[in-house]
């Protein structure tokens, strides 16, 4: 069973930044929504600590408060790429050390928080957009 300790500190700092970096990526396909779509992020680390136990790995990785990339850059597509970047280096550094389930569901949990950010408008479904943003982040998981 992997865990934290399988990795150094930067490698689980970048592991940790993978499930919002898929967040902030669809939040920024459509202009507006940004605290909502937060909320649903919290909101998706929440429900999935409700079930506790299924992966040593992700358990850790979702007992660790969602950290977003705070880096700048000159435009929203900009920010885009670089979070579908830090997607792919997180699921690379799962994959190398991890067995192959934690690895499928640390992508699953990243996908399915994708999801709910496009979700966080309510009873709208995911915009063209926020679609485009979750298929980028499906083929940077692999």
């Amino acid at each position: 069973m992997t865990t934290k300790a399988d990795f150094t500190e930067e490698e689980w700092d970048t592991i940790l930044e993978g499930p919002p970096a898929a967040g902030l990526a669809v939040s920024l396909a459509e202009r507006g929504g940004t605290f909502r779509e937060a909320f649903s992020i919290a909101k998706a680390y929440g429900e999935a600590r409700e079930q506790h136990g299924a992966s040593q790995l992700l358990d850790e990785i979702i007992s660790a408060k969602p950290e977003i990339d705070r880096s700048r850059h000159a435009s929203p597509e900009e920010m885009r790429s670089h979070s579908l970047e830090k997607i792919r280096e997180a699921v690379g550094l799962v994959e190398q050390k991890a067995d192959s389930q934690e690895a499928a569901d640390y992508r699953a949990f990243i996908v399915s928080l994708a999801e709910r950010v496009a979700a966080a408008k309510g009873d709208e479904p995911a915009s063209a957009a926020e679609q485009q943003a979750i298929d980028e982040i499906r083929a940077a998981l692999g």
